[in-house]
């Protein structure tokens, strides 16, 4: 299993943003918490990621994510994207 972060750098409120995913929800829910991140801030609408600062992301970085490449982070939520449907699918039976 693998976190990946990517260097998008999207400007919003005065801050440089980018994408924390992973190769499962636990994981990546586990890696945010450890990075101080609060579950609330987890988004799911488009695609399941968390956003983080470029602060954050050198945070993460140190703490073993990687650098993903755009192609990493759109498999990675796709595959996110998968689990959150399948336990949504769960939860309705």
């Amino acid at each position: 299993m693998t976190v990946y972060v990517d260097n998008e750098c999207i400007q919003w409120r005065g801050k440089l943003w980018c994408h924390l995913v992973a190769d499962s929800l636990g994981e990546l829910h586990q890696f945010a918490s450890n990075l101080g991140l609060r579950r609330s801030w987890f988004q799911d609408k488009a695609y399941p990621h968390y956003d983080v600062t470029t602060a954050v992301r050198q945070h993460a970085l140190r703490l073993g994510a990687l650098p993903g490449t755009r192609k990493q982070i759109i498999a990675s939520a796709k595959l996110l994207r998968a689990e959150l449907l399948a336990m949504r699918s769960d939860a309705d039976t």
